[in-house]
Protein backbone atom coordinates (compact mmCIF):
# COMPACT_ATOMS: atom_id res chain seq x y z
CA UNK A 1 0.00 0.00 0.00
CA UNK A 2 1.30 3.10 -0.87
CA UNK A 3 0.28 6.06 1.01
CA UNK A 4 1.03 9.94 -0.04
CA UNK A 5 -0.02 13.00 1.18
CA UNK A 6 -0.19 15.33 -2.12
CA UNK A 7 -1.59 18.71 -2.92
CA UNK A 8 -3.74 19.39 -6.03
CA UNK A 9 -3.50 22.77 -8.07
CA UNK A 10 -6.58 24.48 -8.89
CA UNK A 11 -8.05 28.00 -9.12
CA UNK A 12 -4.85 29.12 -7.94
CA UNK A 13 -4.51 27.57 -4.68
CA UNK A 14 -3.66 24.27 -3.83
CA UNK A 15 -5.57 21.66 -2.00
CA UNK A 16 -4.45 19.04 0.23
CA UNK A 17 -5.30 15.23 -0.52
CA UNK A 18 -3.97 11.89 0.81
CA UNK A 19 -4.26 9.29 -2.10
CA UNK A 20 -3.56 5.42 -0.93
CA UNK A 21 -2.54 3.28 -3.65
CA UNK A 22 -3.35 -0.81 -2.77
CA UNK A 23 -1.43 -3.22 -4.20
CA UNK A 24 -2.68 -4.24 -7.84
CA UNK A 25 -5.72 -1.56 -7.48
CA UNK A 26 -8.34 -2.10 -9.76
CA UNK A 27 -9.67 0.82 -9.76
CA UNK A 28 -9.90 4.37 -8.19
CA UNK A 29 -12.66 6.33 -6.02
CA UNK A 30 -12.39 10.01 -5.58
CA UNK A 31 -14.14 11.08 -2.40
CA UNK A 32 -16.29 14.18 -2.26
CA UNK A 33 -16.96 15.52 1.19
CA UNK A 34 -19.79 17.58 2.31
CA UNK A 35 -19.94 20.70 3.68
CA UNK A 36 -18.40 21.19 6.84
CA UNK A 37 -15.81 18.64 6.35
CA UNK A 38 -12.63 17.33 5.07
CA UNK A 39 -10.41 14.94 4.13
CA UNK A 40 -9.59 13.63 7.38
CA UNK A 41 -13.60 13.21 7.59
CA UNK A 42 -13.79 9.82 9.55
CA UNK A 43 -16.65 8.38 8.49
CA UNK A 44 -15.18 9.07 4.69
CA UNK A 45 -12.15 7.53 5.79
CA UNK A 46 -13.96 4.80 7.30
CA UNK A 47 -15.43 3.77 4.02
CA UNK A 48 -12.47 4.58 1.83
CA UNK A 49 -10.57 1.87 4.45
CA UNK A 50 -12.87 -0.29 3.18
CA UNK A 51 -12.81 -0.28 -0.06
CA UNK A 52 -9.08 -0.58 -0.12
CA UNK A 53 -9.73 -3.79 1.13
CA UNK A 54 -11.02 -4.37 -1.63
CA UNK A 55 -8.16 -3.42 -4.20
CA UNK A 56 -9.70 0.15 -4.54
CA UNK A 57 -7.24 3.09 -4.75
CA UNK A 58 -8.28 5.51 -2.64
CA UNK A 59 -8.16 9.94 -2.86
CA UNK A 60 -9.53 11.74 -0.28
CA UNK A 61 -9.21 15.60 -0.76
CA UNK A 62 -10.50 19.01 0.67
CA UNK A 63 -12.45 21.04 -1.69
CA UNK A 64 -11.89 24.60 0.33
CA UNK A 65 -8.39 25.87 1.62
CA UNK A 66 -8.51 26.56 5.12
CA UNK A 67 -8.79 30.05 4.78
CA UNK A 68 -12.19 29.55 2.47
CA UNK A 69 -13.29 26.68 4.68
CA UNK A 70 -13.35 29.73 7.43
CA UNK A 71 -15.22 32.22 5.82
CA UNK A 72 -17.75 29.03 4.69
CA UNK A 73 -18.07 28.64 8.41
CA UNK A 74 -19.45 32.22 8.91
CA UNK A 75 -21.46 32.85 6.30
CA UNK A 76 -21.76 29.62 4.04
CA UNK A 77 -19.75 31.28 1.18
CA UNK A 78 -19.02 27.85 -0.56
CA UNK A 79 -21.05 24.72 0.93
CA UNK A 80 -23.78 25.40 -2.24
CA UNK A 81 -22.14 26.61 -4.51
CA UNK A 82 -22.03 23.64 -6.58
CA UNK A 83 -20.71 25.04 -9.92
CA UNK A 84 -17.58 25.77 -8.14
CA UNK A 85 -17.41 22.75 -6.06
CA UNK A 86 -17.75 20.38 -9.29
CA UNK A 87 -15.31 22.41 -11.25
CA UNK A 88 -12.43 21.85 -8.71
CA UNK A 89 -13.58 17.97 -8.71
CA UNK A 90 -13.13 18.00 -12.17
CA UNK A 91 -9.45 19.70 -12.50
CA UNK A 92 -8.24 17.26 -9.59
CA UNK A 93 -9.31 14.54 -11.76
CA UNK A 94 -7.29 15.29 -14.66
CA UNK A 95 -4.53 16.22 -12.14
CA UNK A 96 -4.75 12.06 -10.98
CA UNK A 97 -3.78 10.97 -14.35
CA UNK A 98 -0.77 11.80 -13.77
CA UNK A 99 -0.13 8.78 -11.59
CA UNK A 100 1.02 5.99 -13.50
CA UNK A 101 0.15 3.66 -11.27
CA UNK A 102 -3.37 4.59 -11.50
CA UNK A 103 -3.57 6.41 -14.99
CA UNK A 104 -5.08 3.67 -16.75
CA UNK A 105 -7.32 2.68 -14.12
CA UNK A 106 -11.86 3.11 -14.26
CA UNK A 107 -12.68 6.11 -12.15
CA UNK A 108 -15.76 6.27 -10.13
CA UNK A 109 -16.79 9.04 -7.11
CA UNK A 110 -17.88 8.91 -3.87
CA UNK A 111 -20.37 12.06 -2.79
CA UNK A 112 -21.68 12.77 0.55
CA UNK A 113 -23.91 15.25 1.29
CA UNK A 114 -23.34 18.58 -0.93
CA UNK A 115 -20.59 16.61 -2.24
CA UNK A 116 -22.55 14.00 -3.93
CA UNK A 117 -24.34 17.05 -5.82
CA UNK A 118 -20.75 17.93 -7.51
CA UNK A 119 -20.01 14.55 -8.12
CA UNK A 120 -23.08 14.27 -10.18
CA UNK A 121 -22.15 18.23 -11.97
CA UNK A 122 -18.84 16.96 -12.73
CA UNK A 123 -19.14 13.59 -14.00
CA UNK A 124 -21.58 15.48 -16.84
CA UNK A 125 -18.47 16.95 -17.72
CA UNK A 126 -15.72 14.57 -17.26
CA UNK A 127 -16.21 11.69 -19.17
CA UNK A 128 -13.51 9.59 -17.13
CA UNK A 129 -16.35 8.79 -14.34
CA UNK A 130 -17.31 5.19 -14.54
CA UNK A 131 -19.54 5.30 -11.41
CA UNK A 132 -21.01 7.35 -8.85
CA UNK A 133 -22.28 6.78 -5.07
CA UNK A 134 -24.09 8.97 -3.17
CA UNK A 135 -23.60 8.53 0.54
CA UNK A 136 -26.66 10.77 2.81
CA UNK A 137 -26.53 13.54 -0.85
CA UNK A 138 -28.27 16.28 -2.16
CA UNK A 139 -28.42 14.62 -5.90
CA UNK A 140 -31.12 17.74 -5.93
CA UNK A 141 -28.91 20.28 -5.42
CA UNK A 142 -27.05 19.03 -9.62
CA UNK A 143 -30.52 19.97 -10.73
CA UNK A 144 -30.57 20.44 -14.58
CA UNK A 145 -27.32 18.38 -14.84
CA UNK A 146 -29.73 15.14 -13.42
CA UNK A 147 -31.01 14.49 -17.04
CA UNK A 148 -27.33 14.52 -18.39
CA UNK A 149 -25.68 11.89 -16.22
CA UNK A 150 -24.24 9.30 -17.68
CA UNK A 151 -22.37 7.31 -14.51
CA UNK A 152 -24.55 4.59 -13.39
CA UNK A 153 -25.37 6.19 -9.96
CA UNK A 154 -26.00 4.47 -6.52
CA UNK A 155 -28.14 6.78 -3.75
CA UNK A 156 -27.44 5.45 -0.26
CA UNK A 157 -29.75 6.87 2.14
CA UNK A 158 -30.12 6.36 6.05
CA UNK A 159 -33.87 4.38 6.68
CA UNK A 160 -34.40 7.31 9.14
CA UNK A 161 -33.15 10.11 7.44
CA UNK A 162 -36.73 11.09 5.80
CA UNK A 163 -36.46 14.81 4.05
CA UNK A 164 -33.34 13.44 2.48
CA UNK A 165 -35.38 10.20 1.01
CA UNK A 166 -37.41 12.74 -0.18
CA UNK A 167 -35.11 14.82 -1.78
CA UNK A 168 -33.68 11.48 -3.47
CA UNK A 169 -36.70 9.97 -4.86
CA UNK A 170 -37.31 13.48 -6.41
CA UNK A 171 -33.77 13.58 -7.65
CA UNK A 172 -33.57 9.90 -9.18
CA UNK A 173 -36.91 10.62 -11.04
CA UNK A 174 -34.39 12.75 -13.04
CA UNK A 175 -31.52 10.52 -13.53
CA UNK A 176 -31.85 8.76 -17.22
CA UNK A 177 -28.42 6.83 -16.28
CA UNK A 178 -28.50 3.48 -14.85
CA UNK A 179 -29.41 3.98 -11.01
CA UNK A 180 -30.40 2.64 -7.28
CA UNK A 181 -31.70 3.72 -4.52
CA UNK A 182 -30.44 2.13 -1.21
CA UNK A 183 -31.97 2.66 2.27
CA UNK A 184 -29.72 1.46 5.03
CA UNK A 185 -31.80 0.56 8.00
CA UNK A 186 -32.06 1.94 11.29
CA UNK A 187 -29.47 4.84 9.92
CA UNK A 188 -29.70 8.56 10.36
CA UNK A 189 -27.93 11.12 8.25
CA UNK A 190 -24.72 10.85 9.29
CA UNK A 191 -24.97 6.95 9.37
CA UNK A 192 -23.17 6.94 12.89
CA UNK A 193 -25.53 3.52 13.84
CA UNK A 194 -23.18 0.49 14.57
CA UNK A 195 -23.07 -1.22 11.55
CA UNK A 196 -24.58 1.47 9.35
CA UNK A 197 -21.25 2.71 7.89
CA UNK A 198 -19.72 -1.22 7.25
CA UNK A 199 -23.46 -1.48 5.39
CA UNK A 200 -22.51 1.66 2.96
CA UNK A 201 -19.31 0.19 2.36
CA UNK A 202 -20.76 -3.25 1.49
CA UNK A 203 -23.03 -1.44 -0.86
CA UNK A 204 -20.03 1.15 -2.63
CA UNK A 205 -17.84 -1.40 -2.79
CA UNK A 206 -20.37 -3.92 -5.11
CA UNK A 207 -21.64 -1.11 -7.21
CA UNK A 208 -17.84 0.31 -7.94
CA UNK A 209 -16.52 -3.54 -8.46
CA UNK A 210 -19.71 -4.32 -10.81
CA UNK A 211 -19.62 -1.14 -13.13
CA UNK A 212 -15.86 -0.16 -12.68
CA UNK A 213 -13.72 -3.57 -12.61
CA UNK A 214 -16.29 -5.70 -14.55
CA UNK A 215 -16.92 -3.09 -17.62
CA UNK A 216 -12.77 -2.81 -17.49
CA UNK A 217 -12.35 -6.49 -17.85
CA UNK A 218 -14.83 -6.46 -20.53
CA UNK A 219 -17.67 -8.38 -18.49
CA UNK A 220 -20.90 -7.12 -19.31
CA UNK A 221 -22.54 -5.25 -16.66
Amino acid sequence: MQTLQVEIPVDYVKLGGILEIPDDARAVVVFVHGSGSSRFSPRNRQVAAGLQREGFATLLFDLLTQEEQRHDELDATYRFNIALLARRLGATLVWLRQWADIASLPVGLFGASTGAAAALVAATETPIVGAIVSRGGRPDLARAALASVGAPTLLIVGELDTEVIRLNHKAAGQLTCEHRMAIVAGATHLFEEPGALDEVTRLAAGWFGHWLCAASSGTQA
